[in-house]
């Protein structure tokens, strides 16, 4: 077999496929299905680097890594030992695996969801930066040895998909940053060719194999991170062109996906019943920004200033307030670090709320008994600068290309929202297509690595 595989490293959801009878085919993975949601857990951050050593020397491929990481990996390895000797576990976890192991203990523990969200994030240090490549790195390497378990051929020359731009206030600069990061992982677990392929262009790619004859379609991937737009020719012989730049008519994008949708539904529904919006004794509202800080699972400041001690003192000055002592339940939120867990129940409502028009949701882990309503109009209040967003990157795609589609094809997680293609339906004039949501990239890189490996 020959070792070519698309690679969708993705911010909700990593997914491999390879060619089979000539068409995609996405990797059953032995522990994860189709789909591994991009998740790792580690009992501490400082025995990453050394548990990933480990598993590159066992097979090999240890050298390349050791001299990038230097003294850092000699304390990362005595961090490992140590965490050993004191009884905690050794191993790292991936996927729904790491979710559970991070419910088990929230607060003593080591949990990433979506670290695609933060490779192009502005500010970080050199030492942050090769903290996300070994992050990166390990989850690769899972991924890897998943495959080699199917009895598929090692992984050597991979397309992975990117978005137009990752987070960061400087765009040319961040991208610059999460691909060395994506990269410096990709070559430390043994891919020895790494190319990338804006997604939008992927899940083209993936839609054009079912057109007859040319037409200019308008790609909007809406992922867990990122929402890619791009207006593109496509046609019967897309594929077979060398340089898909000339066909590219205009594209645009920005961070904002699922997660964002996740983080102002969690905002606008969950956060009432931790206190948000509640009236101090003087009339005025509790201070928000504590709130904003805890739904914002995607931002590293903000996670760290939620877990500041200023804010647990500020919080705990606030629940002696009369009538405020509902606030008990943010700080608790805050001692045991769950805002993960917090973010996974506002991702669990927006999905029920793409079938039904509210839905209960158990906040117990915060206090006994207590839920919290969830409705499809608050969803929408929630949603609706988002998509706003989202229909401002289009115009400007249009405009950009100065002509309309014949077509809209709308892929990504959030596609499978009706709220997401009510908007659009009602916005646009062209029909509006809808492909495989989770699988439409992972396909259109896998059909590219064949045609540029091969």
């Amino acid at each position: 077999m020959s070792g070519i595989a698309g690679f969708d490293f993705g911010t909700s959801n990593c997914a491999i496929g390879v060619m089979a009878a000539g068409a995609p085919e996405l990797i059953a993975l032995p522990e994860h299905g189709r789909y591994m949601p991009s998740t790792l857990f580690a009992p501490r951050s400082e025995m990453i680097s050394g548990w990933l050593y480990q598993q590159l020397d066992a097979a090999g491929r240890g050298t390349r890594y050791q001299q990038a990481r230097g003294h850092q990996l000699s304390a990362s390895l005595g961090a490992l030992r140590e965490l050993k000797l004191d009884g905690y576990g050794d191993q790292l976890a991936f996927g729904q695996s790491a979710l559970s192991h991070y419910l088990e203990d929230p607060a003593d523990c080591y949990y990433v969801r979506s670290p695609k969200s933060f490779l192009g994030a502005s500010g970080i240090s050199a030492r942050q930066q090769q903290q996300f490549e070994d992050i990166a790195a390990a989850m690769m390497w899972h991924l890897s040895n998943q495959v080699g378990l199917t009895g598929a051929a090692p992984l050597k020359k991979v397309v992975i998909g990117r978005p137009v731009n990752f987070q960061g206030l400087n765009s040319e600069q961040s991208n610059q940053q999460a691909l060395t990061i994506l990269t410096n992982a990709a070559h430390f677990v043994g891919f020895d060719q790494v190319e990338f392929l804006y997604e939008p262009m992927a899940a083209g790619l993936a839609y054009q194999q079912q057109l007859t004859q040319e037409q200019q379609v308008l790609v909007i991937d809406i992922g867990g991170g990122t929402s890619d737009v791009s207006l593109l020719t496509m046609g019967p012989g897309y594929l077979d062109s060398g340089d898909h730049q000339d066909r590219v008519l205009g594209y645009s994008g920005e961070r904002i996906g699922g997660n964002d949708f996740d983080i102002a539904l969690n905002f606008n529904a969950l956060m009432p019943a931790l206190g948000a919006g509640s009236i101090l004794p003087s009339g005025k509202t509790v201070p928000i920004k504590p709130f904003k800080d805890a739904a914002a699972v995607n931002d590293l400041p903000a996670q760290s200033r939620f877990y500041q001690r200023d804010t647990r003192a500020l919080l705990t000055q606030l629940q002696r307030e009369p009538g405020l002592a509902h606030l008990s339940r943010l700080l608790t939120l805050q001692a045991e670090r769950m805002t993960f867990q917090l973010s996974a129940s506002a991702e669990r409502a927006k999905i029920a709320l793409s079938q039904d028009d509210q839905t209960l949701i158990d906040l117990g882990y915060l206090e006994a008994a207590l839920d919290t309503q969830v409705t499809q109009a608050q969803f929408a209040q929630a949603s609706e600068r988002l998509l706003q967003h989202i229909a401002t990157l289009t115009d400007d795609v249009l405009a950009q290309a100065g002509c309309q589609p014949h077509a809209i094809f709308l892929t990504g997680g959030s596609a499978n929202s009706p709220l997401v293609r009510q908007f659009l339906s009602e916005r646009y004039e062209a029909p509006l297509v809808c492909g495989d949501n989770f699988g439409s990239v992972t396909a259109g890189l896998t059909l590219w690595a064949d045609r540029i490996f091969r």
